[in-house]
């Protein structure tokens, strides 16, 4: 409420059948005055639940001729070299629905064969035929020159109404074919489902009073309208937690702390990334599905740079072939959810661990909603207990352990092994499962500080509110350094800022918004296959200043440099952000707080390693700010629990932030 600089919270249950409805619940659950919301702003995992369930729609690709397999082909690279069973991923378009038109122009933008348009009439025949929704177009070196890219899309919308068409250059003008390839696919293979949900979604709430304009979160840490996103559904892959993101960034820069490792922790998957100088890292590499053993899917858009791993709140408990416990990646999700939600749940669950082991109160889950079933957490952990030769409580401690040794792993992944010192880092914690997870992995790790937001179960979509516009837009254009000149470079930004102008114009919202830009360039050593990329002042960088920052990142990532050797630049990048009003953060008031009024009762909790204590209970919206406590205890709120482990104190700062460290 930006008039009173409030802010209020509510959380519904996840509708997987419907998901426009679970909005439509949270907003009635709110008790909003519908008619005097001015902002709408939405995340979630439409997109990335689509591909990974394999229900997007029937595509087509659509390519120059002579690379109709490219999808197949993909990387010669094998991610487990010695694996010799090794798999590549099944492209999403079968081989049937692979077409090849005639035409050619090299990688300066030549042309060297035309367009053969009578090819397309094919395409349009087959698709009718095999009831194609979607077409992916994707022409070699169309990055540098999009002209019969852009020919063809038209020919086949005018020829195919209803059909969702996608030409590469419109979601990226990146090189590299296979990537390129890939990424139009799966835009093309989501798309005609974002649009149905976001078209029932704007009813929904047009249905509901709420009227003004309706902004999606995207994955590169900003917002866009709900069409671009229509027409760009594959920039939403990782929405949520690019909210998460930013939303640790600020709060790192408010308790002074401009490194910080952010892990969320929701149902299904734990994310994490690190943010330096207050800014989450945006990269192209993402690669969709990738683990130690498989190359995953490569998508070329702007995405927070974050690590995802199958460990949550919902995540199973089983055991190998080897008799080993294993937690994730499989979940029990939100429906039928853990056991303890007494809605059908069958097997034993990190949630259902945490019940028995004293940190959730069954009484106060999700605001009180509903109760928690301790009989059937109990009995579906008798299985883990079976298989360990344990009674249930040592069961449940060896599922969190479990759960936290995969988490940790995640943690040094984005921290140590990039070259990070964790103790230089505070570690910020979200989702509904990050406070009760935080203190135990931040002492593991060593970080000087772990901090628990405001409504961290809530925190993305906090975060949602605090991002602002953004559009990114890059253009590869090889060349040896030598070669460059500042006029160049600088001419070259000028195309990417003329488009970014172009694209804030056509929203009547942003119209007139102040526009920020930050450049970056991609560079590399001559031979090199990847790139560094480096922060450039659009308007007054030389090239001698580029190059010198290249040799500092290079040596800073792979901890050395090649003064001596040619360099080349590959890929210039343009992020433009609409400066816009952002909701401030107030400071506690001491109405009401406490540490009388906050203290509730005590209970017995399994520390794991740390073995039973009685743990006092406190409700954090009582605790005042400079509240200082000695662990072990547990402060209840609405959306999560936070625990701090013996040997731990916790303190409260003037916004109400909750500090963990070791005592």
């Amino acid at each position: 409420d930006d008039a009173r600089g409030t802010l209020q919270t509510s959380k519904s249950l996840t509708t997987p059948g419907d998901l426009t409805q679970g909005v439509v619940d949270t907003v009635e659950l709110s008790g909003l005055e519908a008619s005097g919301v001015d902002f709408f702003v939405h995340g979630g995992t439409t997109v990335i639940n689509a591909i990974t369930e394999r229900k997007g729609a029937k595509t087509a690709l659509v390519t120059t001729a002579g690379f109709r397999d490219v999808l197949e082909i993909q990387r010669g690279n094998r991610p487990d070299l010695y694996n010799l069973r090794f798999k590549k991923e099944r492209p999403f378009v079968p081989r049937l629905l692979r077409f090849e038109v005639r035409e050619r122009v090299d990688a300066a933008g030549k042309v060297l064969t035309a367009l053969e348009t009578r090819d397309l009439d094919k395409v349009v025949a087959r698709c009718r035929e095999k009831g194609v929704e979607a077409i992916a177009i994707q022409y070699l070196h169309s990055y540098i020159a999009p002209g019969h890219e852009a020919e063809s899309a038209t020919y086949l919308r005018e020829r195919l109404p209803g059909v969702a068409v996608t030409a590469s250059h419109e979601i990226t003008r990146e090189w590299r074919e296979y990537e390129r390839a890939n990424t139009t696919v799966l835009n093309a293979y989501v798309q005609p489902i974002v649009q149905i949900y976001f078209g029932r979604l704007e009813e929904a709430l047009k249905g509901s009073g709420i009227v003004s304009p309706y902004a999606a979160m995207q994955s590169n840490g900003g917002t866009t309208s709900f069409a671009w996103a229509k027409e760009r559904p594959i920039t939403l892959m990782e929405s949520g937690p690019a909210a998460g993101c930013n939303g640790a960034a600020i709060v790192g820069a408010l308790c002074g702390e401009a490194q910080v490792i952010y892990l969320d922790i929701g149902g299904t998957t734990a994310k994490c990334t690190t943010i330096e100088d207050s800014k989450p890292k945006v990269t192209t590499e993402y690669r969709l599905e990738y683990s130690r053993t498989q190359f995953g899917y490569p998508l070329r858009v702007p995405t927070v740079d974050i690590v995802e791993i199958g460990a949550g709140g919902g995540s199973i408990a089983w055991f190998d072939q080897a008799g080993l416990l294993k937690v994730g990646p499989l979940s029990a999700g939100a429906d039928p959810g853990p056991a303890c939600y007494g809605r059908g749940g069958e097997e034993p669950t990190v949630t259902d661990a945490k019940l028995i082991t004293g940190v959730i109160n069954p009484t106060n889950f999700a605001g009180g909603q509903f109760n928690l079933d301790m009989t059937k957490a109990r009995t579906v952990m008798e299985k883990v207990a079976h298989g360990l030769d344990s009674s249930v409580e040592e069961a449940a401690v060896a599922v969190i352990r479990t759960v936290e040794a995969n988490m940790i792993n995640a943690l040094k992944l984005v921290s140590i092994q990039r070259g990070h010192d964790p103790r230089e880092f505070a570690l910020v914690v979200g989702g509904g499962g990050g406070p009760m997870h935080g203190a135990p992995l931040g002492r593991d790790l060593g970080v000087k500080d772990v901090i628990v937001p405001l409504y961290p179960g809530l925190f993305s979509a906090w975060g949602m509110l605090a991002t602002e516009p953004r559009c990114d837009f890059m253009q590869t254009a090889l060349q040896r350094a030598e070669e460059v000149k500042k006029e160049e470079v600088r001419a070259l930004f000028e195309g990417l800022k003329q488009a970014a102008e172009e694209y804030f114009r056509t929203d009547a919202n942003m119209a007139n918004a102040e526009i920020t830009y930050e450049g970056r360039i991609d560079l590399r050593y001559l031979g090199q296959e990847h790139s560094v990329t480096v922060p450039v002042e659009i308007t007054a960088a030389t090239v001698e200043e580029i190059l010198a920052d290249f040799h500092d990142a290079h040596e800073k990532t792979y901890t050395f440099r090649l003064d001596d050797t040619p360099v080349e630049f590959v890929t210039y990048r343009l992020a433009a952000s609409a400066n816009v009003p952002r909701p401030e953060l107030k400071k506690l008031t001491s109405d009401g707080r406490s540490l009388e009024a906050a203290r509730k009762d005590t209970r017995i909790v399994d520390f794991s390693e740390d073995g039973q204590h009685e743990a006092a209970v406190y409700e954090r919206d009582k605790l005042p700010a400079g509240a200082m406590l000695e662990g072990p205890l547990i402060v209840e709120e609405a959306t999560s629990t936070t625990l701090v482990h013996p040997g731990q104190h916790l303190w409260v700062d003037e916004f109400g932030f909750l500090h963990i460290a070791n005592a």
